[in-house]
């Protein structure tokens, strides 16, 4: 009996489940894609397949789409006849051979439900749905830092900077970052507030701000914010900019110093003293220098008080000394001041001593001696007039005097350690004496009635003068310690007998020379009976010359037996 009941239940079951494959295999079926997607302005393509029953044919194929519930019928297809109906589509359908819907210039008013119904006489009707989904990329997002500044004292959360995602579709997401770090809205600290607006054109504008507290350390940060949206079934970003922020925040630190450092500061120098402060903006710069008893003389205006700069021109001595920066922040009118010492390096005193100091003369040596004062190591150059190194050291030592020592000396004074730094003083060593006649024009050769020049020069200390014994127009010369005097006479016969005396004279004594005038054409009658002479000679000794010749070649007999020889042949 249980046997039985089991092969019934069994005879059942396979009889149930034959029925439903049958059922199954009878029944009209219709797909599409679930999904369709496609951007704004592309062209959307949904597929309609359908399974009849014993490979039997359709009756019509109609499309729809949903809005509010209502179906809306596009186009009614029957056999190869096409019928569009009179909607916003119209104009943007097409049907294709395999019965699919393409939708042309897509507009994000397009994402709706589509329906694809296929009736098949007696096998019925069957329908199923697509959703359409459009998307449009958004533009890059557009990023605007205040431009204002923040304080890092503000109480209030103040707004770092705005972001906007233009023209997509769906509405986008945005995040914010700061050096690579994503924001997260934190009470008190960070507040991301978003807006999203649907344009005319049914795509969407998102704006978010980004509002945070900052520190000085912000002062470097860059913020920049990020678009998320899906295409595609795939999540995708784009980012702005990156933007920095102007950060106010007090001083904590400040430095003084002395430009330029790279070298020792000397007398004469331009220098400035540089204030600089941490903080932003920078602070109010005010200078000082302290004076005896611990005074301070306000040096503020000479300084640049904006950019913390007092120029000192010129410098010199009583410029050294201690300076004071002293900033004020205006926000909270919190203090900071720094000190620097300031050494300018001098040489000063120069002096130059010449030992005898009394009148030197011809043949006397002398003994110059250098000093000055420095609070740095000093050395000694001596120098002539031409400036051409003559010794080192503080002294210098000058021996057998004569006129042409006579120059000025220099003593420079050099301090190696400060490049630059250096003084010089000047002395004048001058060699007395009566006068020496160095250079006369004698003798000179002159012609009668002729004007002529006759030149004097003469060397002496003190300044001589020079006096000529014969009228004529003189010029003088000077040059260091010589003295030259250029006559000019007529010659005549007294001239020429007696010449020219030409007398010079300090108060140290007198020199004079004779200048001997030689007349000219005495001179060349002279010369030619010279010649003459000079020519017999020659000629003496050619003829002379050729007669040993000629008696060495016995051309020319000579002796008894010449004469005799010469006789005979005269009687024959």
């Amino acid at each position: 009996m249980a046997g039985g009941r089991w092969a019934a239940g069994l005879a059942l079951g396979w009889g149930c489940c034959l029925l439903l494959c049958c059922a199954a295999a009878s029944k009209l079926e219709v797909s599409t894609p679930a999904v369709v997607e496609v951007e704004s302005g592309g062209t959307a393509r949904i597929e309609c397949n359908f399974y009849i029953p014993g490979n039997g044919s359709y009756a019509y194929i109609n499309w729809f789409y949903i809005d509010r519930n209502n179906w809306v019928k596009l186009c009614h297809i029957t056999g190869s006849e096409i019928l569009e109906e009179n909607t916003d589509y119209k104009g943007r359908l097409s049907v294709g051979e395999d019965k699919a819907l393409s939708i042309s210039r897509v507009t994000v008013l397009d994402a709706r439900t589509f329906v694809c119904q296929v009736g098949a006489g007696s096998h019925g009707e069957g329908e199923n749905r697509t959703e359409l989904h459009v998307y449009k990329v958004p533009e890059a997002p557009e990023i605007t830092p205040n431009a204002g500044g923040i304080s890092v004292q503000s109480s209030d959360i103040p707004q770092i900077a705005q972001c906007v995602s233009r023209n997509s579709f769906p509405p986008p997401n945005i995040t914010w970052h700061k050096n690579g770090e994503k924001l997260q809205p934190e009470e008190k600290m960070v507040k991301i507030p978003t807006t999203l607006t649907r344009e005319s054109s049914g795509l969407y504008t998102v704006s978010s701000t980004l509002f945070a507290h900052v520190t000085r350390e912000d002062r470097n940060s860059l913020y920049y914010c990020t678009v998320h949206y899906w295409l595609r079934g795939q999540r995708r970003t784009v980012e702005s900019r990156r933007v920095n922020v102007t950060v106010f925040y007090p001083a904590e630190h400040v430095k003084l110093h002395v430009m330029p450092s790279s070298a020792l500061v000397k007398e004469g120098d331009d220098i400035k003293l540089v204030c600089e402060a941490d903080g932003n903006p920078a602070p109010v710069f005010s200078f000082y220098k302290r004076e005896l008893e611990d005074s301070w003389q306000d040096l503020t205006s000479l300084a640049d008080t904006n950019s913390g700069v007092l120029n000192l021109h010129d410098v010199n001595k009583s410029s050294s000394g201690l300076y004071r920066c002293q900033t004020l922040d205006l926000d909270d009118m919190r203090q900071l001041e720094k000190d620097v010492e300031l050494v300018v390096n001098y040489i000063e005193g120069v002096h130059v001593k010449m030992e005898p100091s009394s009148p030197l003369h011809e043949g006397d040596s002398v003994r110059l001696s250098c000093d000055a004062h420095s609070p740095v190591a000093l050395d000694y150059q001596w120098r002539d007039e031409k400036g051409r190194k003559v010794a080192e050291g503080n002294q210098l030592l000058l021996s057998n005097l004569t006129f042409e020592t006579s120059s000025n000396f220099s003593c420079k004074v050099i301090a190696p350690s400060v490049p630059g730094l250096e003084q010089s003083k000047q002395v004048a060593v001058a060699v007395q004496g009566k006068p020496r006649i160095v250079a006369i024009s004698s003798p000179l050769y002159v012609r009668q009635d002729e004007v002529v020049n006759l030149t004097c020069k003469a060397i002496a200390f003190p300044r001589p003068s020079v006096h000529w014994n014969v009228n004529g127009t003189a010029h003088e010369y000077v040059e260091n310690q010589h003295i030259a005097s250029n006559l000019t006479v007529r010659v005549n016969h007294d001239l020429l007998r007696a010449g020219a005396m030409c007398r010079v004279s300090n108060a140290l004594g007198v020199s004079e020379k004779h200048i001997q005038l030689l007349d000219q054409k005495t001179s060349e009658s002279k010369g030619v009976i010279i010649v003459a002479i000079i020519v017999c000679i020659l000629v003496v000794a050619v003829l002379g010359s050729v007669i040993y010749f000629l008696h060495k070649k016995g051309k020319i007999p000579c002796g008894r037996a010449g004469k005799q020889d010469i006789a005979r042949n005269t009687s024959i």
